[in-house]
């Protein structure tokens, strides 16, 4: 039975989560399985595996065929790596405990270049919200100095309005206080008496 280590595809549509196992070259992919050996999700930056490190690497070593994606997590995990190690080993190159060394050294390099993706993005995410908050405090600035200009303008406008008002009623209490003048009456001219002379 040609046995696979490959990925089996869960999650919703558009966020793909996946179980790494060992399966039947013959069964569909998300069908029947031998074995799960863990989870892939890619979704988080760096992305989330989680893997049976023993198992993987026995049925690796006993001759499952790993899709060419399963083939990178096995490598990025240290299964290949471990792997390789062991056949030098089963070869006379080295011993077990400087192959032990080498893989200890090497998970070291990876843990530190893992930790150093993460701080990158922590810090990358940080720079991100600084220059959004930035942004939006600019905008708040904007519109406060725009409302306060607004109310200015109001507030001159309610002015201006207000002492033109008590001009005008100031205009007409002056008016009202004044006396009022009395035209000059005209005297009508007296009538002259004219009399007839008497006739003798």
């Amino acid at each position: 039975m040609p046995a696979k280590i490959r990925l089996q595809r869960h999650g919703k549509k558009g966020q793909p989560f996946y179980h790494i196992v060992v399966a039947d070259s013959r069964s569909p992919r998300d069908g029947k399985f031998i074995e799960k050996l863990g989870t892939y999700n890619p979704l988080t930056n760096p992305a989330q595996i989680n893997l049976k490190f023993d198992r993987a690497l026995y049925w690796y070593s006993v001759g499952a065929q790993p899709t060419d994606t399963a083939r990178s997590l096995l490598s990025k995990t240290g299964v290949m790596m471990k792997y390789h190690l062991m056949r030098g080993v089963q070869k006379g190159a080295m011993t077990e405990e400087q192959a032990e060394i080498k893989f200890q050294n090497w998970m070291k390099e990876k843990e530190a270049k893992m930790a150093g993706i993460v701080k990158a993005n922590e810090e990358k995410a940080r720079g991100e919200k600084k220059t959004r908050l930035d942004a939006e405090k600019q905008v708040n600035e904007a519109r406060a100095a725009e409302l306060a200009k607004k109310r200015l303008a109001e507030m001159e406008a309610k002015k201006a309005a207000e002492a033109e008002a008590a001009a005008e009623a100031a205009a007409e209490a002056a008016t009202e206080e004044a006396p009022a003048e009395e035209a000059p009456v005209e005297e009508a001219p007296a009538a002259e008496a004219t009399e007839a002379p008497a006739e003798a």
